[in-house]
């Protein structure tokens, strides 16, 4: 029983999206806000969710919550029956040995996993008793970062169903005036655009989205959400040409400083380009690109050279050279040879890079000189000690050049990326493998492009200001913001600031007085400003600054460091990598979950298992999506099922790949992926429903094992749709419309109504029959994807490679028989088959993000 209540946790997410997509929902949503205040770009954001158990049994209640990487949780609670269950923060260490007495007791974990880019999933889950409620509270708070001009404020929409009452509201209050304010979603449509409305003035605003039920629907005959995806606010305000902006709320301020139309320094910039083995194919292509469009990105008095390395390293020229047209040209052509293969001597490619910067000659005397480096590996050829190579780079550069460092996928080790970056001025990034890696590459370059100010000091009275935030920064690059924060420690009735920095044409000094009390008064009386939003800001900064240097600094100092970020996320309830939160559950269940904060390098892909007297087992397709860990002394029950589904991921790839067909089976919680044998065959009979009317035939790529054309024939009214993967093509009595996929449309024959949904989608829906809806798929290559929904419309007489799994597919007893946990018998039509669990990316929806666990089944028409 605990394996099993184990096994439900871990895969919890997926199966209630395998419901989701099913519509069959027991457990209603009937609520969710997001209520987000933005306060001079600090912003804090309570999601309430409140759920309702509609079954006469007990069933199990999920919160399932994707928030911002930069975003730190400061609470959490559920209610149930009128009783709060609240989350508590605990240092790590402490609330670790709390959560290892509950797993000998058979008690179970629930982990913040990271999911994506920028986003970490929060996912609590609890059992709720028939006709009861429960409702679900997370806060979280984070300071917006002004990236190529822009504040973006990201909130993460998928409720996975219809919600009645669905509301999201954004405040935002800028004392510097509101420059611009665009709202933007990926899946916002025309009926929903109704539901969205802003309201602006000077410093305020106010964004409001409440779609009804009805403009929810992906369309009126499906109870399918439309809301999938990302809704962002994007915005600025307004500067004027001084010292920046400082604002005081009860002793704390935060100073803003983003000087506009500064000229750009000249750049000296050396791209260090890993082309080992590992980057053949996809990789090298798309980065070379990325290279070739930052080659037109040069500023004709940039200075720029390439260095290209696996095992040997190759210098393009043997120094810097001036981005003329003609040297553009040159570059551009190397590029174009630019192949991968051998090893990986990341140590002597930047050895090489820091020496050519210093050999160069008739440099700009103001300019600012930086190295990039790309790889996707770990250092295999040359120097592979990691320890070493900082070391050495760091000697070599000693302060004089930034290096930033872009890891390429999962295989690096992002932390000595990430330490050798923060160690010589730079930043580290990891570059996600997907279609537009090249565009990463490419945002990351504009980011750093336009340096405008170097060595800038930002200054402020000794002796009346203290628990200062970093106060000096080696460059300022158009488009971003210098934040300082502190406490004043003095009655002042006025703040100095006094800031030295360097421009290209000259050296300044900017000086600015804030009256402390006039800056007060500006957050009186405004109802919607959450607390003492400054002094968490401080905190907020002072932590993540911390934590920043602790990660380049020696071991002692790396001590101290964490010890004063620990203090403060304790202190201002903040979930940190040093924290954890407790979420205690009512008697009877499973009692404990621990919250944990992962970092960017708890992505890293293990190179194999680790044996002995602790393991962490990790899903890595996608990458954070699950973490499970034990230590020695954990129960033996728990041990097996680590065991057991440590062997399933040896065996099984893990959402590496798209299955041909995917059902849900009739009134059951399994997942089918069917693959075919059909290949050679020019079309496969997949569905035919007499009592439907509809039969769908389906074609597989020549070149590839996906279905790339699919024929939908009604019998009433008498259409027959013809889906490929260059366009669609309706056609009743004689007439034909072609419907492409470049552009979305409608189409309704005799009640028969025909969606496209640009370059991802078509559904066909009929009052009272089976929806058939089929995905557009553009990577690896185009293919078409086709599921049903409303399968309970299928008569018993459903027939077809397809659609015998919805009327004569049943699972055996696993009783029966002697087998592995990751497999089972199905019966299919009176024969037996045996079938393994695998993960398999999920067609039906936009994002692959979460990998889709089926039964796996090959047949032959």
């Amino acid at each position: 029983m605990e394996e099993r209540t184990l096994l439900t946790l871990v895969f919890s997410s997926l199966v209630i999206l395998a419901e989701t997509i099913a519509q069959k929902h027991a457990i209603e949503i009937y609520s969710l806000h997001v209520d987000c205040k933005v306060t001079s770009r600090f912003a804090h954001t309570i999601i309430t969710s409140k759920i309702a158990n509609r079954a006469s049994e007990s069933r199990e209640a999920t919160f399932e919550v994707e928030l911002p990487k930069t975003a730190f949780i400061t609470n959490f609670s559920m209610s149930i029956d009128g009783k709060v269950y609240p989350g508590i923060i605990k240092e790590k260490a402490s609330a670790q040995r709390e959560y290892d007495t509950a797993i000998s007791r058979g008690q179970s974990a629930g982990l913040v996993k990271i999911t994506g880019r920028k986003l970490e999933q929060f996912h609590v889950s609890v059992s709720i008793a028939a006709t009861s409620k429960v409702t679900f509270e997370l806060m979280y708070e984070e300071l917006l970062k002004r990236q190529l001009g822009k504040f973006k404020l990201l909130i993460k929409v998928r409720p996975k169903q219809l919600v009645k009452h669905f509301q999201i509201d954004v405040h935002i209050f800028e004392p510097q005036g509101i420059r611009f304010l665009e709202t933007d979603s990926t899946f916002m449509t025309n009926e929903l655009t109704e539901a969205l409305t802003k309201v602006q003035n000077e410093t305020k605003a106010h964004i409001l989205f409440k779609p009804t039920v009805d403009q929810q629907k992906i369309n009126p005959e499906v109870d399918e959400t439309l809301l999938n995806g990302d809704f962002v606010v994007r915005y600025d305000v307004k500067r004027v040409a001084t010292a920046g902006d400082i604002q005081i709320v009860n002793g704390y301020f935060v100073h803003y400083f983003a000087p506009q139309e500064m000229p750009a320094f000249p750049k000296n910039v050396i791209f260090v380009i890993d082309r080992s083995g590992s980057m053949a194919g996809r990789k090298i292509e798309q980065t070379r690109a990325a290279l070739l469009k930052i080659l037109q990105d040069l500023h004709p008095e940039d200075h720029f050279s390439f260095i290209t390395f696996n095992s040997k390293v190759v210098e393009w020229k043997s120094s810097l050279l001036q981005a003329t047209a003609e040297n553009v040209a040159s570059a551009t052509g190397f590029m174009q040879t630019l192949s991968a293969s051998g090893g990986t001597d990341i140590n002597r490619a930047l050895l090489t890079a820091v020496g050519l910067l210093d050999k160069t000659e008739k440099l700009p005397e103001r300019s600012v000189s930086m190295i990039i480096l790309l790889t996707d590996g770990q250092p295999t050829s040359g120097e592979s000690n990691v320890e070493v190579i900082q070391e050495n780079i760091q000697n070599a550069v000693n302060g004089k050049y930034a290096l930033f460092c872009l890891g390429f996928g999962f295989d690096v080790s992002y932390k000595f990326l990430e330490k050798m970056a923060l160690s010589n001025g730079g930043i580290a990034r990891r570059i996600y493998e997907n279609s537009d890696a090249a565009l990463q590459l490419q945002g990351f370059y504009q980011e750093v492009a336009t340096p405008t100010l170097m060595k800038i000091e930002m200054q402020y009275p000794e002796n009346a200001v203290e628990g200062l935030t970093k106060n000096n920064f080696k460059l300022f690059f158009e488009g971003s913001e210098l934040i300082v924060s502190g406490k004043i420690s003095n009655e002042l009735d006025l703040l100095p600031v006094e800031i030295k920095a360097q421009s290209h044409a000259s050296d300044l000094t900017l000086k600015e007085e804030a009256n402390v009390k006039e800056k007060e008064q500006v957050f009186q009386n405004r109802s919607y400003i959450f607390g003492n939003f400054i002094e968490r800001l401080w905190a907020y900064l002072t932590i993540q600054q911390l934590l920043e240097k602790s990660i380049s600094a020696q071991e002692e100092d790396q001590k101290a460091l964490e010890a004063q970020a620990l203090e403060l996320s304790l202190q201002y309830s903040f979930v940190t990598p040093l924290t954890s939160m407790v979420v205690t559950k009512p008697t009877g269940q499973q009692q404990m979950e621990l919250v944990n904060k992962p970092t960017e390098a708890d992505n890293e892909k293990p190179s194999s298992f680790p044996v002995g007297d602790a393991y962490r087992l990790r899903s890595r397709s996608p990458p954070g999506r699950w973490r499970l860990e034990s230590k020695s002394g954990s129960n033996k029950k728990l041990s097996s099922v680590v065991a057991r589904l440590r062997d399933t991921m040896r065996a099984q790839p893990l959402a590496n790949e798209y299955p041909q067909l995917l059902l849900q089976l009739p009134k059951q919680n399994e997942i089918i992926c069917l693959n075919t044998d059909g290949k050679a065959q020019p079309s496969v009979h997949l569905l035919s429903d007499p009592e439907q009317g509809l039969t769908v035939m389906g074609k597989l790529g020549d070149r590839r094992n996906h279905f790339v054309q699919f024929e939908i024939i009604y019998v009433n009214p008498p259409v027959q749709i013809h889906v490929s993967t260059d366009e669609i093509l309706l056609s009743h009595n004689n007439e034909s419309t072609r419907l492409p996929w470049t552009e979305s449309a409608t189409s309704s024959i005799h009640g028969l109504r025909v969606s496209v949904e640009k370059e991802r989608s078509i559904t066909a829906s009929l009052s009272d029959t089976v929806t058939v809806k089929i995905s557009f798929v553009k990577f690896p290559d185009d293919f078409l994807g086709l599921y049903f929904l409303n399968t309970d419309h299928f008569s018993d007489k459903v027939s077809g490679v397809l659609g015998q799994f919805y009327s004569k597919a049943q699972f055996e007893n696993n009783s029966k028989i002697n087998q592995r946990a990751d497999e089972r018998l199905l019966s299919v039509s009176g024969s037996e088959h045996r079938v393994t669990r695998q993960y398999k990316k999920d067609y039906r929806l936009e994002s692959t993000s979460d990998p889709v666990p089926c039964w796996s089944i090959h047949v032959t028409p």
